[in-house]
C-alpha cells in the first residue's frame, strides 16, 4: 500500500485490521514529503482502516500480492482516490458519487451498491457503516442486504461471522439484559456483568484514538456526586495499554477499566455489542440497558432523572 496526500507533509497515520483474519493487526505508518508506503504478509483478503491525524478514517481493501495506491488531500479526504483492486475502486467511486447527496439518497445508494456488488467486501463495510454504526441501528435491514452477499457467497465464513456477529449486537439493543461478560482490568482485577447488578450503572467505550474529554469529565462529576450507587466500567479500545493507563491517569480516571489492546478483535466487541467508539450503555438494577449511545450531556441528564427518581 502506498499514498501521496498533498498538504499533509510529514507526519503519522495510524492503520489497524477491521477483520478477525488479521489478529489484531496495528502498525503506525510514517508520512515523509506527503508520501507513505506500507507492506503486509496476508494469507486472506482484509479490510484495514487508516486513521488520520483529525481522527478522519479511510477504509482500504487489501488483498494478497495486490498494490493499493492512495492519493488525496488532506484537507479533502473524502474526495480520496483509492486504486488498484476492484473493491476499492468501487468503494471509491461510490464515496466521490454520493458526497453531495442526502441521507436518504445515500442509503438508497448503499443497498442498490450492495445489489449490484454482493460479492464485493465493499458492500460489507457499506452495510456495517451505514445501518450498523448508528445510534438507532438497522439490523432489519443490515441482515437483509447481508443476506443477498451471504446468497451470492454462501460458503464465505467472513460473512457468516459478521451475520453471526450482528446477531449478537441485536442482544444489546433497548430493554434487553447486558450480556454476560467477564475481563481483566488494567490493573489485574477481574471485572464481570454480575458487578453491575443491583444499581444503576454505566458501561463507557472510549479510546484514545477518538478520545471524548468532556464524557470523561461527565463520568468523573457523576461518580463523585452518588458515589456507590453508580458503578461504572470502563473498556478502552487501545492497541497500547500504556496509553490507556496514561490516559486513565491524565484524566483521572478511578473505575475499573479494561484494555486488552486487541481493539476490534477483541471478544468484548462481539459479546457486548460494541459497534462504535465512543459508545455506552446505561442499564438499571436488573442490568436490563435503558439508554445507548448518549452524549455527554445527555448521559448526564438521564442519570441525574434517574436518581432523583429513585430518591423520592
Amino acid at each position: 500500500m502506498e499514498g501521496t496526500f498533498r498538504n499533509f507533509n510529514q507526519g503519522e497515520l495510524y492503520v489497524y485490521s477491521l477483520d478477525p483474519q488479521a489478529k489484531g493487526r496495528k502498525d503506525t505508518l510514517q508520512l515523509m514529503n506527503g508520501k507513505f508506503a506500507f507492506e503486509m504478509p496476508l494469507e486472506d483478503s482484509i479490510t484495514l482502516s487508516i486513521i488520520f491525524p483529525n481522527f478522519s478514517e479511510l477504509p482500504v481493501f487489501a488483498h494478497q500480492g495486490a498494490t493499493v495506491t492512495l492519493s488525496g488531500d488532506a484537507s479533502h479526504l473524502r474526495d480520496t482516490e483509492i486504486i488498484g483492486t476492484p473493491d476499492n475502486e468501487q468503494l471509491t467511486e461510490f464515496r466521490l458519487s454520493t458526497n453531495d447527496m442526502t441521507p436518504p439518497e445515500v442509503l438508497k445508494a448503499v443497498g442498490q451498491f450492495v445489489e449490484d456488488h454482493p460479492q464485493s467486501d465493499a458492500s460489507l463495510y457499506l452495510i456495517n457503516k451505514y445501518y450498523v454504526l448508528l445510534a438507532e441501528p438497522d439490523y432489519k435491514e443490515a441482515l437483509r442486504l447481508l443476506g443477498l452477499m451471504v446468497k451470492a457467497s454462501p460458503t464465505s465464513e467472513k460473512l457468516k461471522e459478521y451475520r453471526s456477529q450482528l446477531e449478537q449486537i441485536r442482544l444489546t439493543s433497548l430493554r434487553s439484559t447486558l450480556p454476560t461478560f467477564s475481563a481483566v482490568t488494567v490493573d489485574g482485577q477481574r471485572v464481570s456483568n454480575a458487578d453491575l447488578q443491583g444499581k444503576l450503572a454505566i458501561v463507557s467505550i472510549w479510546a484514545t484514538w477518538k478520545l471524548d474529554g468532556y464524557m470523561q469529565r461527565q463520568l468523573r462529576e457523576l461518580k463523585r456526586r452518588y458515589g456507590q450507587r453508580l458503578a461504572i466500567v470502563g473498556i478502552c479500545m487501545d492497541p497500547s495499554v500504556k496509553d490507556c493507563r496514561d490516559a486513565m491517569r491524565r484524566d483521572s480516571i478511578t473505575w475499573p477499566t479494561i484494555c486488552d489492546a486487541l481493539v476490534w478483535q477483541s471478544p468484548l466487541v462481539s459479546q457486548l455489542g460494541i459497534t462504535d467508539v465512543p459508545d455506552n450503555f446505561v442499564l438499571n438494577s436488573r442490568g436490563v440497558i435503558i439508554a445507548r449511545n448518549l452524549s455527554a450531556q445527555q448521559l448526564t441528564d438521564k442519570m441525574n432523572t434517574l436518581f432523583e427518581y429513585q430518591d423520592k
